[in-house]
């Protein structure tokens, strides 16, 4: 039995690149820490810890990074908001916006094939440009995902809010001080929202910094008019000496009333909107009640 020289040469050329492949895998799921040299010094540990809790970026970390070269280009005017929106829907703080949009760049990227075969099958040649406006519109859509999730989570936020400041007037009321009623507020609503935010709050202060800068830094992170106006008052109570409590309540009701204003606002929104259904709806069952009388009546003007 001779053996085939190019047959060989291929199936060592295949095994090369699959060990290669394999290697590379096992090497970017390693979590080991970047040296001071690879990066900037000021962004080792961000990029550190976004590897230990993503496992895409510590895969493909190159290829993200060289997505955000560009995207801090041609996005730039948009990456405050993306940014906004980043914290908001409380991903991970170590993602950078131009980051976030290179991975859903990727993702989008890696569909292309499928989108290929499908279009090709269907449309033929033509269906290539058909793929790559189904990346983009994949890419749109990775976009505006984020935006609904910022949206919900803040609407989750503001739902709960009042209840937690109400908890916080009557824990300091009781004579807890506000880090102790902070922190058992937090343990109260644990897995909410609310609570991962004003738990960061709390990580702020027991790391050192002001009451009013960890507030601050809250009313930054989440960039909400009505999260941001309680914010100013607790900062505006720290610097004036006012009681917390009765900024707590005061800014509970305040919540509660616009609440309602906004359920009103919603209300008279959805009358609006239910016209035309209605309209449609009343149209179709008059042609169904009189739709066989003219029938009748057009067959016997046709007869005679």
């Amino acid at each position: 039995m001779s053996l085939d020289p190019l047959g060989l040469l291929a199936s060592l050329a295949a095994g090369a690149a699959l060990a290669a492949a394999v290697l590379w895998v096992l090497r970017a799921l390693a979590t080991e820490d970047l040296r001071q040299q690879d990066e900037w010094r000021y962004d080792v540990s961000r990029i550190n810890e976004l590897r230990r809790v993503d496992g895409m970026f510590r895969i493909f970390q190159r290829v993200i990074q060289f997505f955000a070269r560009l995207n801090r280009v041609a996005f730039r005017d948009q990456l405050p908001e993306v940014q906004r929106e980043i914290h908001a829907a409380g991903l991970s703080r170590y993602w950078l916006a131009e980051e976030y949009l290179g991975k859903t760049q990727l993702v989008s990227l890696a569909m292309l094939p499928a989108f290929l075969y499908i279009s090709v099958s269907w449309m033929g040649a033509s269906g290539v440009v058909t793929a790559c406006l189904l990346v983009g519109l994949t890419a749109w859509l990775m976009r505006r995902n984020l935006s609904r999730r910022a949206r919900r989570r803040l609407t989750a936020i503001k739902r709960r809010l009042p209840f937690l400041l109400d908890l916080l007037t009557l824990l300091m009321e009781a004579g807890a001080s506000f880090p102790n009623a902070l922190k058992q507020a937090v343990s109260e609503f644990e897995g909410h929202p609310v609570s991962l935010e004003f738990g960061r709050v709390l990580s702020d202060m027991r790391m050192g910094k002001a009451r009013s800068e960890a507030f601050d830094n809250l009313r930054r992170r989440l960039s909400d008019d009505e999260i941001g106006g309680i914010v100013g008052s607790i900062i505006q109570s720290e610097e004036l000496g006012t009681p917390l409590a009765d900024i707590f309540r005061t800014q509970a009701d305040v919540l509660r009333v616009k609440r309602s204003q906004r359920a009103e606002t919603i209300a008279g929104e959805a009358a609006v909107s239910m016209l035309l259904p209605g309209i449609l709806v009343m149209m179709a069952t008059v042609l169904i009640i009189l739709g066989p009388f003219m029938l009748n009546f057009l067959t016997i003007g046709i007869g005679f």
